[in-house]
């Protein structure tokens, strides 16, 4: 069985709504640990703008998983009281599914995800995370906005979001791609590809990680429709 990750998306409009999300940043981890067949699993807080920055989105929360296979994962997904509760509060989410193609890097001090390696050319996702020292997370976000600037005007890019499990020292990256090509062009240019130049010479991060992967299958709405809407997913 090729292991799946899946990444949720929630949005919260009210005041109520947003409260009760916040809240469950908190009250849902001991839920989750006990959900059968569940692996690695994180919360998340995100950032506003265009990618992320020190101003948090109080309106969108995010679940990370890992699961056996794809069946397993969307019947879970679809039937825990957890997750029903995260979409009749959300206003709107949505959730992706992912097979992960290459990985390296640890998160909180393990592998969270199993990498199987295919032929695949189409769409990609690639998520990044990084743990950022202390003493260097001015220059870290002082880095930030022209890095968001730049891929909220890609015009390659599908899909972008900044997400976080501990506010200003661990942040993440999302972004959905048409191809490899269009991705390596933006990563390796311009404000990322300084950024990434800092990162090595000054070593900014205390731990990182880099995932690249398929997309497998998805479910709800972002924007009143799937992201993955303009591509051919499988």
């Amino acid at each position: 069985m090729n292991q799946v990750v899946s990444l949720s998306f929630y949005r919260f409009d009210s005041v109520m709504a947003r409260t009760w999300a916040f809240a469950m940043m908190g009250l849902a981890r001991p839920v989750l640990a006990r959900i059968p067949e569940i692996g690695f699993w994180k919360l998340c807080g995100s950032g506003s703008g265009e990618g992320f920055n020190l101003r948090p989105n109080i309106n969108v929360f995010a679940i990370l998983t890992t699961w056996p296979d794809l069946e397993i994962a969307q019947r879970i997904q679809g039937t825990h009281n957890l997750f029903a509760r995260y979409r009749k509060c959300a206003a709107e989410s949505w959730t992706v599914y992912l097979n992960t193609d290459s990985v390296r890097g640890q998160w909180s001090g393990t592998m969270p995800f199993n990498a199987a390696p295919d032929t695949h050319k189409g769409p990609l996702a690639i998520l990044t995370r990084a743990s950022v020292k202390p003493r260097t997370m001015a220059r870290f976000w002082g880095r930030v906005p022209d890095i968001s600037n730049v891929i909220g005007n890609d015009p390659n890019v599908l899909f972008k979001i900044g997400i976080g499990d501990v506010p200003l020292l661990h942040q993440v990256t999302f972004s959905i791609w048409p191809d490899a090509a269009s991705m390596s062009a933006f990563a390796r240019t311009g404000p990322h590809a300084d950024a990434i130049r800092s990162v090595r010479q000054e070593d900014w991060f205390r731990e990182e990680l880099y995932a690249r992967f398929t997309l497998i299958d998805d479910e709800g709405t972002w924007g009143g429709e799937s992201p993955l809407k303009p591509i051919e997913v499988l």
